[in-house]
This record gives structure tokens, C-alpha cells and sequence, in this order.
């Protein structure tokens, strides 16, 4: 892929058939200002953010703490409002997305209701909406048996486990058949060996829903593990410095961890990493590639 350097703006590469990214940024920039009165100066959390994201991707934000990675999500979701720049969702504007339910979302907590069983979480959404009562019940049973926990519908989450819990929460966003999913590091809080079961049953989901993913992620290896892009920021300002596709092969296991060109990636997204700490360059438009792996 070309990630071009400069002022110049490359034309993002477009999908077959004339169909435009899922996701196209192009010079956002978030400000947020001063609160109160005080003297705190505005802080500027993005700048020059340009970058298309193609359907069925799953891209990764990965970037030193305070970069800006959940403002990013947060913006694409039209959480927050962009300062300037534009944000088109599935060819729309963003609030215009949200508002058709375009997205699903994923927070690091599960934000789950303990006085709801698990089936009454998943239908939650629907309920809001006004789906029927039997409709919502049986998207809710479809979710919980793509997430694998069709036998704990009438559990509360108080009796589920951390990984369990964060399931039904995938669960949940995926009930209203979101064409974007947004991951904001839905794994950061579990141990080590959860944290990798649930890498593979993202991967898993992934592959069956084909939705396109976007997720921040502190991690370097879960980065590199579950994407076919990794998008590394700088340093606040958050400007996306590189960009690093993912060669692995599509179905992956706990033995693609072990492969040699998976070290290779791992190293060199370090090494963006290190390479874009407190980079404070000019923007680079950010091409979509259509990836074999």
C-alpha cells in the first residue's frame, strides 16, 4: 500500500464495482476545548486524520496512551463530533448513520444490565426500537448462539465470567445487524489466557457476520493476531503515521502466533511504534487495500 508523505492527498482506492469505503475520513480533526474558567488551554486530541476503511475489513488502532485511538472510534460512531474534516459512514454522513443504526458498539466494560437476564440484554436494542416481542426474542437466541452462550439466556450477568460477560456485549451490538462494529479494547481488563480464547472467537464471529470491525487495542500482538490492517498513531496530537497490512493467512489459530512472518509484523509495528512517538509530520491520506490473506 502507498501511504504518501507531504501535503498532497492520494485519491483513496475504491472498492470493486465503484462502491466507496464503509468508512472515509478525510482532514478530521478534534479539538476539545477549555473547560471552565481557567487557564487549561483547548486540547487538540487529532489532527489530519485521513484514512478509508473498506467493508469487511477489521482495522486496528494501536497508538501510545492519550493518542487518541477512542476519540477516533468515537468520532467515526459520531459519539463526538469531529472539529473539522469529514466523516462518511456507508456513503452517509456519520449522525446520519447513527441515526439508521449503521454501528454497533463495544466498550472495554460490558455495560450490562444485572436485573436483566442474558436473553433480555441482547434484545435490549430491538426493544428500544419497537421490534415485536417474538422477533426480538428470536434475534436475541440467534446472537447468543453465534457468541456460543445459547445454554446461559435465562443467567444474569452476575453469574457469568469476565469473557462470558464481554460475549454477551458483542452479542448485543450485533443484534440490530450492524454493517460497522467498534471495538473500544472490549479485552483490555481480562487475563492474558481469556484475552486470547476471546481473539479467537472475535475471529470466529468475525468470519461468519462479515461486518467490518474497527478496534483500538493497546496490545501489539492482538493487533497484529485479529486484523488485516493495523493503523499505528503518534503521540498527541494523533496523527496516523503508518499504516501495516496483514499478510497472515484469514483463518487463524493459536498456531499463527507461532509463525515467523507473524513475529515479522509484531516487530514491525513495535517499530512504527517507536518510529512515530511525538511525530508531528504532515497528514497522509490513507489508501484502502483489498487484502488476500
Amino acid at each position: 500500500m502507498t501511504v504518501p508523505q507531504g501535503g498532497a492527498a492520494a485519491t483513496p482506492v475504491r472498492a470493486p464495482g465503484g462502491a466507496g469505503p464503509v468508512v472515509d475520513l478525510r482532514a478530521v480533526s478534534k479539538v476539545f476545548a477549555a473547560a471552565g474558567r481557567g487557564a487549561v488551554r483547548p486540547v487538540e486530541a487529532l489532527a489530519g486524520i485521513d484514512l478509508a476503511i473498506e467493508r469487511g475489513e477489521f482495522v486496528s488502532l494501536i497508538g501510545p496512551s492519550g493518542c487518541g485511538k477512542s476519540t477516533l472510534l468515537r468520532v467515526i460512531g459520531d459519539l463526538t463530533p469531529a472539529t473539522t474534516g469529514t466523516v462518511t459512514v456507508n456513503g452517509k454522513a456519520a449522525d446520519r448513520a447513527r441515526r439508521d443504526r449503521d454501528y454497533g458498539m463495544v466498550f472495554q466494560a460490558p455495560v450490562l444490565f444485572d436485573w436483566r437476564t442474558v436473553q433480555k440484554n441482547v434484545e435490549l436494542p430491538l426493544e428500544i426500537i419497537g421490534r415485536p416481542r417474538g422477533e426480538r426474542e428470536a434475534r436475541a437466541r440467534e446472537m447468543l448462539d453465534l457468541v456460543e452462550l445459547a445454554e446461559f439466556t435465562g443467567h444474569h450477568p452476575w453469574q457469568l465470567s469476565g469473557g462470558m460477560q464481554q460475549r454477551v456485549a458483542i452479542a448485543r451490538a450485533l443484534a440490530l445487524d450492524p454493517a460497522i462494529l467498534l471495538m473500544d479494547e472490549p479485552f483490555g481488563a481480562l487475563d492474558e489466557m481469556t484475552r486470547e480464547r476471546m481473539n479467537l472467537e472475535l475471529l470466529r464471529i468475525w468470519e461468519r457476520t462479515g461486518t467490518t470491525v474497527v478496534f483500538v487495542t493497546h496490545s501489539i500482538p492482538e493487533a497484529v493476531f485479529l486484523s488485516t490492517r493495523v493503523v499505528v498513531m503518534s503521540a498527541r496530537p494523533g496523527r496516523i503515521t503508518d499504516v501495516v497490512p496483514v499478510d497472515l493467512p484469514r483463518s487463524r489459530g493459536v498456531e499463527t502466533r507461532e509463525l515467523e512472518r507473524y513475529f515479522e509484523l509484531v516487530t514491525r509495528v513495535r517499530e512504527s511504534l517507536r518510529g512515530g512517538e511525538g511525530a508531528a509530520g504532515a497528514p497522509a491520506r490513507v489508501r484502502a487495500e483489498g487484502l488476500s490473506a
